[in-house]
């Protein structure tokens, strides 16, 4: 098993930079990757970025390309998001999620195994 939680949310102008933590423990040497999605209110969850859990690949939704970086701190099995010029629409309850199968596609919600409570951020116009 393998445990997921989530830190670094809160509040922010538009235009600003949050840089969200994700903390994974227990089972990790099994991971294949781990990912960032977002949930917004009365919206479904979406894909917002992926790290494989040797660090060396990443990929990103569209909607984040150039302002969201995530990166991995292999020393503390910790995943970070760093967001910048933030934007109303990035108002969401943000997810850490971390998978074993390397089988399916890294944006596929459905292929993580194991998923944090979620740390809110909001963007204020």
């Amino acid at each position: 098993q393998v445990q997921v939680v989530e830190s670094g949310g809160g509040w922010v102008q538009a235009g600003g930079s949050l840089r969200l933590s994700c903390a994974a423990s227990g089972r990790t040497f099994t991971l294949d990757r781990m990912g960032w999605f977002r949930q917004a209110p009365g919206k479904d969850r979406e894909f917002v970025a992926s790290i494989t859990w040797s660090g060396l690949s990443t990929g990103y939704a569209d909607s984040v390309k150039g302002r969201f970086t995530i990166s991995r701190d292999n020393a503390n099995d910790t995943v970070y998001l760093q967001m910048n010029s933030l934007k109303p629409e990035d108002t969401a309850l943000y997810y850490c999620a971390a998978r074993y199968s390397r089988f399916s596609a890294y944006y596929d919600s459905t292929s993580y195994n194991f998923w944090g409570q979620g740390t809110q951020v909001t963007v204020s116009s």
